[in-house]
């Protein structure tokens, strides 16, 4: 009986990192892709735009 409570562990392990692997794969495209990638993109845009700002220029727009 030692070996079935030595292999439990693993194979609890592996089927939460088989769900976790089929979601992820389940969630990327679909409806709100576009959305995302949206988000992303003004994320990107705002950090290179603030990388780009030369120093002491003042920062416009936000709060």
């Amino acid at each position: 009986m030692d070996y079935v409570s030595a292999l439990v562990p693993p194979v609890v392990m592996a089927v939460f990192f088989i769900g976790l692997i089929v979601t992820i794969v389940k969630t990327q495209g679909g409806a709100n892709k576009a959305k995302e990638d949206a988000v992303v993109d003004a994320a990107i845009a705002r950090a290179e735009s603030v990388r780009q700002t030369p120093p002491g220029t003042p920062k416009t727009g936000g709060a």
